[in-house]
């Protein structure tokens, strides 16, 4: 498999710090650039388009750590800002729009009911992905 763009949404947990770290190893082999989203998510109560100053600090200092991270590991890396009501149809439009090859989604694991759930978000982006996924399911220390 060759790559050339890799999506890398973060939201500012722990396992995207290691999504990015993943995804610069893979990005090594062919000189792919690693595009890390963050999505600001905007109420329905407000216009898409509304200043969240907190959020758009929040967002821009986990690009910030990101962006540092890939520098330690020689790797190209684009940053994004997006608000969305809803991050799944903007995750799979955002890869649409820059034509990328692959998108590593972090996971963590979640119990709904006694039993595991990757929740809505992964797979509506599965679903509609315009080319590969790679989960990468963070393991906790114990």
């Amino acid at each position: 498999m060759q790559f050339t763009k890799i999506l890398v949404p973060v939201y500012g947990a722990k396992s995207d710090e290691e999504a990015v770290a993943l995804a610069c190893r893979l990005a090594k082999q062919d000189k792919a650039v690693i595009i890390a989203a963050y999505i600001i998510p905007i109420d329905r109560t407000l216009p898409l388009d509304a200043e969240i100053g907190t959020e758009v600090q929040k967002g821009e200092a986990i690009l910030d750590r990101m962006e540092s991270i890939a520098a330690e590991q020689n790797c190209r890396l684009e940053t994004d800002l997006l608000q969305a009501r809803d991050p799944a149809p903007t995750i799979v439009d955002e890869a649409i729009e820059r034509e990328v090859d692959l998108i590593v989604l972090a996971t963590r694991y979640r119990e709904r009911f006694g039993q595991f759930d990757l929740g809505q978000l992964i797979p509506r982006i599965l679903k509609h992905a315009p080319c590969r996924v790679i989960l990468y399911h963070h393991q906790p220390a114990p």
